[in-house]
């Protein structure tokens, strides 16, 4: 989000309502409490800060890092240095206080206070990790006028809502370098998200390396994978920020992966067992659902799954490990005889049944490393047990009502967390999410039923991105959807939001996050690096399709194709079309010359802007496949201002045609984001 688009939201702000001091602070997640006074504390090179209590030494570095930060904004050239110990400098003007050491665990106390007078600020947490949130609290409180740079003056009490705010990457469907997964865990923590659920194996590849079953990551990698080292590396990255990584191994469906190293676990059926050799499986191009499915009735099958299981585990020192269980179709167990007379001697009727056999058997090699179950809510069953957390994601798009499965789980005791509704490869709005509430609002619950309600998830499924636009479709929406999770508003104000979300976006490029930089890289590329203003310009006026209908069928794209399009340098929110579909509205509620004058603006931009990229296309043919939305959106342009400044006689039965041909689908994978407020526009003719 640049500039431009910060100013636009506060333009909206501005002229919707009038602010007070404490809407005019950019935080999120907005605190639980919090008092605005008159008056600031200025900073100056001599602040300094000081650590006392018990505290874990991950607080030393997070107090550098705070520091570190601060002056790369200020430019202050502050004097303190490395935090190393406790009790350093007892004349600091900023005092944490911690009472003891914090666990990484969705457990532990998350709270602090935060005061600030102008002379001293002081933090007091229950633990080091409630200090690192208030810290990050207070780099967004960070102000400054024409000289100076200022605190304002508050209180704060605050806690978050839910245990589990998580954030679930992909790396299986494309993998994700160590560095994308590190600049994310620095933004989770920057918004207080705690739980980085991630996704490591998949129908499209094995990312972790064994040292006792080499022929996963030689045979279903394709050379991508993370050393034991790095992963070590990176749980250390995120218990530094008080975040709990969970590892999920899918099972007993999307394995194509698992499959190609280990056939002989699968479910394809070979009248003669020597035929079921390593060609049997190969590992996924496509994204989709596979028939590929381990085999529940083979003994085999859950050894190998045991021996995996003894190496991961130890990998990941925290107390859960997601096994998802999701999207088994069983097809390839109905065209199994071996496994169709299986599930007859056993009794089960259903593939559910089948499946809640299998999940059980996974029971025991969890427990002997003290793990809890995680999964999607395919794998809950009357005898799971009630540690067991269900993974709730299926809604209106699966047919189901979205949060059905996650109050079912409580209601039968499970914990459970919530995802349906963060969805964020979908391309939804900032406003569909914040919108999406994690309990019903009509839940009948008791007090229990609520406590067992753990949190939720965003969840960034890869099939579509790689290490360059990875983070213009995580962020800047988590950042909305995080406050969900910590705040829990009950009265979600979409406004009052986007009013303080460029702040807070735009801050994340200090900590290597690229949503905002890497447009200009990918649209450099399109432009065969010409100039990229009029490409940048329609970027903004476009939003990449939704809900997986930009690789149809999941055969358009491979895990192989590039993804340095047009539709990558889009972004939901298209800043221009947000502007524009907002100065309709004030348009249509008082039609005056100067209301007007904005809105025919527009449509002169998009007349020259078309003329530009045509120029830039003679020597850019990956511009081609934008070219007739450009053109068909500037005939629209050409026509309204026709009608709207020259009186030109009202064709509806044209007009509309051609506004449907600028709501065309067809074009690079992209979508014009203005019709909602060009459509407005027309029916305002009649």
């Amino acid at each position: 989000m640049n500039l431009k688009h910060a100013l636009i939201f506060v333009f909206f702000s501005l002229n919707i309502y009038s602010q007070t001091e404490t809407q005019s602070l950019s935080l999120i997640p907005w605190p639980k409490e919090i008092q605005v006074q008159q008056g600031f504390f200025n900073i100056n090179p001599e602040f300094s800060l000081n650590i006392t209590g018990n505290a874990h030494p991950r607080i030393y570095k997070a107090a550098t890092h705070f520091l570190r930060r601060l002056d790369g904004r200020t430019g202050l050239f502050l004097k303190q240095g490395f935090i190393a110990k406790s009790n350093e400098n007892s004349k600091a003007q900023l005092q944490i206080h911690c009472q003891r050491k914090g666990d990484v665990s969705i457990y532990e106390d998350e709270s602090y206070s935060l005061e600030i007078n102008e002379k001293s600020i002081k933090i007091d947490a229950v633990t080091d990790i409630g200090a690192l949130r208030a810290l990050e609290t207070l780099l967004q409180l960070l102000q400054n006028d024409s000289n100076t740079f200022f605190f304002p003056i508050v209180s704060i009490s605050d806690r978050p809502e839910f245990k589990w705010r998580g954030l679930m990457i992909d790396v299986a469907r494309h993998f994700q370098p160590v560095e994308v997964i590190k600049r994310n865990i620095d933004a989770m923590d920057a918004v207080k998200l705690n739980v980085l659920h991630w996704h490591l194996v998949d129908d499209q590849g094995w990312r972790i390396e064994l040292k006792n079953r080499k022929k996963l990551t030689e045979l279903a990698s394709d050379g991508y994978y993370y050393t034991q080292e790095e992963i070590k590396n990176i749980i250390q990255y995120a218990d530094e920020r008080g975040i709990v990584v969970v590892p999920e191994i899918d099972v007993p469906g999307h394995a194509t992966a698992i499959l190609t190293a280990y056939p002989e676990i699968g479910s394809n059926y070979k009248k003669n067992p020597e035929e079921q050799t390593a060609s049997t499986y190969s590992i996924e191009r496509n994204a989709g659902v596979f028939r590929p499915t381990l085999d529940p009735s083979n003994p085999n099958t859950y050894k190998i799954l045991s021996e995996i299981f003894d190496e991961v585990c130890p990998l990941f020192p925290g107390k859960y490990f997601h096994i998802g269980g999701d999207e088994n179709e069983g097809k390839a167990w109905d065209d199994n005889p071996v496994i169709q007379e299986f599930k007859k001697k056993k009794g089960f009727q259903t593939n559910h049944e089948l499946q809640s056999y299998f999940t059980l058997q996974l029971v025991p090699m969890f427990k002997k490393h003290d793990k809890d179950i995680v999964g999607w809510e395919e794998i809950m069953n009357e005898k799971m047990p009630k540690s067991t957390i269900i993974h709730s994601w299926k809604g209106t798009n699966e047919g189901s009502t979205a949060g059905a499965s996650l109050i079912n789980a409580v209601k039968k005791g499970y914990r459970t967390i919530l995802s349906n509704g963060f969805y964020i490869d979908l391309m939804q709005s900032i406003n569909e999410h914040y919108m999406s509430p994690i309990i019903p609002k009509n839940a009948k619950l008791t007090t229990k039923e609520r406590e067992n309600i753990l949190g939720g998830e965003a969840t960034m499924w890869s099939e579509l991105v790689t290490a360059q636009n990875i983070d213009s479709r995580i962020w800047p929406r988590t950042i909305a959807i995080a406050e969900l999770f910590w705040s829990n508003p009950q009265n979600p104000d979409v406004t009052n939001m986007l009013q303080r979300l460029p702040s807070v976006s735009n801050r994340l490029e200090e900590l290597g996050i690229t949503h905002i930089r890497n447009r200009e890289v990918i649209l450099r590329n399109i432009a065969n690096y010409q100039n990229t203003s009029a490409l940048e310009y329609f970027s903004k006026l476009c939003e990449p399709l939704k809900i997986y209908t930009r690789n149809k069928g999941g055969t358009e794209y491979q895990m192989y194709s590039p993804f340095t399009l047009f539709a990558d340098a889009c972004t939901v929110d298209a800043s221009e079309a947000l502007q524009f579909n907002w100065a309709v509205n004030q348009y249509l509620k008082e039609n005056n010359p100067t209301n007007l004058a904005t809105v025919t603006s527009f449509f002169e931009q998009w007349k020259k802007n078309h003329e530009e990229l045509v120029v830039l296309s003679e020597n850019a043919p990956l511009l081609q496949p934008i070219l007739p939305l450009s053109e068909n959106l500037s005939l629209l342009s050409e026509e309204l201002l026709q009608i709207l400044k020259h009186n030109k006689e009202y064709d509806s039965v044209y007009l509309n045609q051609l506004w449907e041909k600028c709501n065309s689908k067809e074009h690079a994978d992209v979508e014009l984001a203005v019709v909602i407020g060009v459509k407005k526009m027309i029916e305002n003719l009649k």
